[in-house]
């Protein structure tokens, strides 16, 4: 199998004239399949259990008449001259009673992966940044984008100032993607917009390093870009809502780590 290759950019946005070899990663088979159950795997982590009260609704004293009494045998509490005496109680669908099918706190949320499993997800999903089809079909706007993947020298990661950084991204071509996350930004209907997810917005280019040198500061604001060192790389932040082909700028120490981190077993 032929080596794959690409061109390195340096800050200034243009490509040096040789190309470096990409990681054997980098020829894995795309799968969306275990992508899509590594990723669900990693935001069943996130979830929290709930549950309810054992006693709620079941603190009372009603008790069934039985028959008899030309009444419904429904549970009512005991007692006479207080306004819950003879109510109905306890038994679902009456006032204060308690609920037939409660959630269960021992509710088994968590969703497991096998090792091998998940490596597979990974480096499939490190593949599939090295498409540019798959990104056009996440959405991405990548016209302006010539080289797939993304490289960039290891300056990158010395950018201190936000003016730097998209002053960098105009040059790459990746603009136009921030573009489409900032004319994405609306306003969630419904009671979500009062429990702090008010905004929803696309979901932007990915930055990959090796060491922070001041760039997460200079890109934390912009919008719908994330920032993460490769050795806390997982396949959420590359597959997204479980689609791979996530847009993503790889810095060149970052690339070389690839393979040592991700190696089949």
């Amino acid at each position: 199998m032929s080596k794959l290759a690409s061109e390195v950019y340096n800050v200034s946005g243009r490509a040096g004239k040789k190309k470096i070899s990409l990681p054997e990663v980098f020829k894995t088979p795309v799968r969306p399949d275990i992508i899509k159950k590594a990723v669900l795997a990693v935001q069943s982590l996130r979830i929290q259990p709930q549950g309810r009260d054992l006693m709620a609704g079941e603190r009372t004293t009603a008790e069934s008449l039985g028959t008899g009494h030309h009444l419904s045998r429904v549970t009512r509490i005991k007692g006479s001259r207080y306004p819950r005496a003879g109510q109905a109680a306890f038994a679902p669908g009456t006032v204060k009673g308690r609920q037939a099918h409660p959630p269960k706190a021992w509710k088994k949320i968590v969703k497991n992966i096998n090792k091998k499993e998940r490596l597979l997800a990974i480096r499939s999903a490190i593949a599939a940044t090295a498409s540019k089809d798959l990104a056009s079909l996440r959405g991405h706007a990548i016209d302006k984008v010539q080289n797939f993947p993304i490289i960039v020298s290891d300056t990158l990661q010395n950018i201190k100032t936000a003016e730097e950084a998209l002053e960098f991204i105009e040059k790459i071509g990746v603009s136009p993607d921030l573009k489409r996350v900032k004319d994405g930004f609306k306003v969630r209907s419904g009671k979500g917009a009062l429990r702090g997810r008010r905004v929803k917005y696309p979901v932007g280019p990915l930055i990959v390093i090796d060491e922070d040198n001041g760039v997460s500061k200079a890109v934390r604001n912009f919008p719908g870009v994330d920032i993460v060192k490769v050795d806390e790389l997982n396949v959420e932040f590359l597959a997204p809502g479980t689609h791979p082909g996530r847009l993503t700028i790889w810095g060149q120490s970052a690339l070389k780590k690839l393979d040592n981190l991700f190696k089949r077993e």
